[in-house]
C-alpha cells in the first residue's frame, strides 16, 4: 500500500499551476496525477515522493486534502495487461472503487494505481497472483 494524497480544488484558472508550484518550492516529486472534475470543483490525485510532507504543505497552502491508501502495481506495457489484472480482480470479487495507468517511456511496465475497500485483502491477493504491488 502506499499514501496517495487526494485534493478538493476549485476548478478555475491556475488552480492546478498554483498547486505544482506548492510542491515545487517543497522540493516534492509528483510520480503521478490525475483530475477528476465537475463544473465549480474537482479532486486532483497525486502520487509523490513524501506523501505525508506534501499533504501538510498542500493544506497549509489552504487546499482540502486527505491521504488515501491505495493499491500500486506495476502490470506489463503490452496489450492485454489491463484486461488481465481487471479480470483477476473481478474473481477476486470485489468492487474497484476507482482505477488509473501511468506509464513513462523509461520503463517497460506501467503502473496501475487502484482503490478498493476491501484494499488489504485485494493486495493478498494481488500478490498471490504474482503481481509487483509497491
Amino acid at each position: 500500500m502506499i499514501k496517495q494524497i487526494s485534493i478538493f480544488a476549485e476548478n478555475q484558472k491556475g488552480t492546478m499551476l498554483k498547486m505544482t508550484g506548492v510542491l515545487v518550492d517543497a522540493n516534492i516529486n509528483m510520480y503521478s496525477l490525475i483530475t477528476n472534475d465537475s463544473a465549480e470543483f474537482g479532486i486532483v490525485r497525486i502520487l509523490t515522493s513524501d506523501s505525508e510532507k506534501a499533504a501538510r504543505v498542500l493544506q497549509e497552502a489552504g487546499y482540502l486534502c486527505h491521504l488515501d491508501d491505495v493499491i500500486a502495481l506495476e502490470i506489463s506495457d503490452a496489450p492485454g495487461s489491463l484486461h488481465h489484472l481487471l479480470r483477476d480482480i473481478h474473481y477476486s470479487n470485489v468492487n474497484i472503487d476507482y482505477l488509473y495507468v501511468t506509464n513513462s517511456s523509461h520503463v517497460e511496465t506501467a503502473l496501475a494505481v487502484l482503490h478498493t475497500p476491501d484494499i488489504t485483502e485485494v493486495e493478498l491477493f494481488l500478490k498471490y497472483k504474482g503481481y509487483k504491488v509497491l
